[in-house]
């Protein structure tokens, strides 16, 4: 399994988010590197975002949840044209694989994110 997994639940409707782009970024000196993308499926995931063998190190992460298309397939006027959700990988279980949960609730005028499980 990837070591970053996530899940997109479109709250207004009471279904996973399909068709949803996501982008993953690891934080340099100079900006953000793509790591990994992908289009979340009929259940509003993203099945191998990463490598089964990629550990990634310590540092900073960012998720980009290309929103707007999303909504326009879905005839819907966004707010937010994107979510990035930023978050730090500390390394202390970096041997052992930690897995990365994260979810996003989304809403044409609001989300929310959690660490999951």
């Amino acid at each position: 399994m990837s070591q970053i997994t996530t899940h997109v639940l479109d709250t207004t409707r009471g279904k996973p988010a399909q068709n949803l782009p996501i982008t993953l970024f690891a934080q340099t000196q100079n900006g953000w590197d793509e790591l990994a993308s992908g289009v979340t499926n009929a259940d509003g995931r993203i099945s191998g975002l990463l490598a089964d063998d990629v550990v990634l190190a310590a540092g900073i992460y960012r998720m980009h949840f290309a929103t707007k298309p999303y909504f326009e397939a879905n005839n819907e006027k966004g707010f937010y044209p994107y979510v990035d959700i930023v978050f730090e990988l500390d390394g202390s279980s970096h041997n052992s694989k930690s897995h990365y949960h994260i979810p996003l609730l989304l809403t044409a005028f609001g989300y929310s994110t959690y660490r999951g499980s």
